[in-house]
């Protein structure tokens, strides 16, 4: 016959059990004044500004067609992100009268561009992700020493990302403004002499897209010695030893 203690456990098993994994999230905002918490911070934030500074951007050339005495004329080729830049035709009136053909824009950099956003993305979710597991669940976190071994090699693994990711599209984004050059456009054989280069494309959003990324480099690189110091591995193997473990001083 089962006693009442046993019948009141059994009967409460279930509940504790929720009790303790609702009870398992506490929020502590402590790791944000340490680097390890800090760091992530910033690179959420720079996170964001790379890929946000690349994707949806939009922009144009600009160069005008003169003919004789008429007015001249202006031609805005378009581009825009993923730079597939011959997506878009533009038509460059002709002098003569007769129907002008559509003209298209050179070069394809969206590989270069849509990986740097790539990463940029996975690196915003996993940031967000280890945030919540440093503020949250930090007891988790340092309970056992899989967690900081996993979040150091994958922290170092997208510091990798970002020096290839940011070298790719700093050589893309210099292709896509020469090919956008109006100087370059205006050598177009449709031009036959009588097209003047215009405004050059803004590219300032472009170019801060390149520093945030080498930015996120430094900061994603930098934050792996952080979370080494929370890895078994940086630990002293040989702890001083204590005055009992010495003995006492000889006479």
């Amino acid at each position: 016959m089962q006693s009442p203690a046993l019948l009141h456990d059994v009967k409460n098993g279930g509940s504790g059990v929720q009790k303790k994994l609702a009870s398992g999230f506490t929020l502590d905002l402590g790791p944000l004044k340490e680097p390890l918490g800090f760091i992530r911070v910033l690179e959420w934030v720079f996170t964001i500004f790379a890929f946000a500074t690349t994707g949806g951007y939009s922009g144009s050339s600009h160069f005008t067609v003169n003919c004789n005495a008429a007015e001249p004329k202006d031609v805005n080729p378009v581009f825009a992100y993923p730079f597939r830049l011959p997506k878009t035709p533009y038509q460059i009136p002709q002098c003569n009268g007769s129907k002008p053909d559509d003209t298209y824009l050179q070069g394809d950099f969206s590989s270069s561009a849509e990986f740097f956003v790539c990463v940029g993305v996975f690196g915003f979710l996993y940031c967000t992700a280890t945030l919540v597991l440093y503020l949250g669940f930090q007891h988790v976190y340092r309970q056992t020493s899989r967690g900081p071994i996993i979040d150091l090699v994958v922290t170092a693994a997208f510091a990798f990302l970002w020096l290839v990711s940011s070298s790719a599209w700093g050589k893309g984004l210099t292709d896509v403004k020469w090919a956008t050059n109006p100087d370059h456009l205006v050598m177009n054989d449709q031009c036959n002499g009588t097209c003047k280069p215009g405004e050059f494309p803004s590219m300032g959003r472009l170019n801060a897209s390149v520093i945030f990324g080498f930015l996120n480099l430094i900061l994603w690189a930098g934050n792996c010695w952080f979370i080494y110091k929370e890895t078994p591995f940086h630990k002293d193997p040989n702890p001083p030893a204590t005055m009992e473990e010495e003995g006492s001083p000889g006479p």
